[in-house]
């Protein structure tokens, strides 16, 4: 633990605090994207798996047992409680190819043991998880305030994690170079969203993407 990995996940639940709060304020799931939730249901359900077969500390547990019990939460909300308010027509990016692309580098890169190849399954998936509400971003053209801070606290997190690796590579020799390029992919799909959040959300200004930004 650093203070970069700190900072991360405190930006992650964060972000997972926002987005409930946005969808119980307003009673709404509009602007959100159900398969950008469920692709996050996904990951943490896989790489959490060794909750039943391994323990690291109190923090650890209990973290993974949030973000596994949230992400269904809000697949909850959506689909059942708040599903008048959400627009699928609107969420149509195809998921299936992140899925199974995913899983095939998984395959490749792993030793064909069952828990490594579901934590690189959910590595993969992570770094493209945020497509889809991206992609719905792009259709709408604009967004609520507390939806853009939700997703800006969502890809702070990953890029404090690159730095989190960094750090970790100067003062323990770590590398884990699978983690490093997903973080990065992930990141750099952020980069126009971070560029329209700091000119135009920090100043006050309506959230709103040019055309062909996806």
């Amino acid at each position: 633990m650093n203070i970069f990995r700190l900072v991360a996940d405190l930006m992650h639940l964060a972000s997972i605090f926002i987005l409930l709060l946005k969808i119980q304020k307003t009673r709404s799931c509009s602007g959100i994207s159900f398969k950008s939730q469920l692709l996050y249901s996904i990951v943490f359900v896989t790489r959490y798996l060794d909750l039943f077969t391994a323990f690291i500390s109190l923090y650890n547990t209990s973290m993974k047992i949030f973000f596994i019990a949230t992400s269904i939460y809000i697949l909850y909300l959506m689909k059942f409680k708040f599903r008048a308010t959400y627009d699928p027509n609107l969420d149509t990016f195809r998921v299936e190819f992140l899925l199974g692309g995913s899983l095939l580098l998984a395959l490749i890169f792993s030793d064909f043991v069952l828990m490594e190849i579901l934590w690189q399954f959910s590595i993969y998936l992570e770094s493209v998880a945020i497509l889809p509400q991206l992609f719905m971003l792009s259709r709408t053209g604009e967004a609520e305030t507390i939806t853009t801070h939700y997703l800006f606290a969502l890809g702070g997190y990953r890029a404090l994690y690159l730095i989190n690796w960094l750090w970790r590579f100067v003062t323990e020799s770590h590398v884990d170079k699978i983690s490093w390029i997903a973080g990065a992919v992930q990141t750099a799909l952020y980069s126009d969203f971070f560029y329209i959040y700091y000119t135009k959300v920090l100043h006050g200004k309506k959230f709103e993407l040019p055309q062909g930004v996806v």
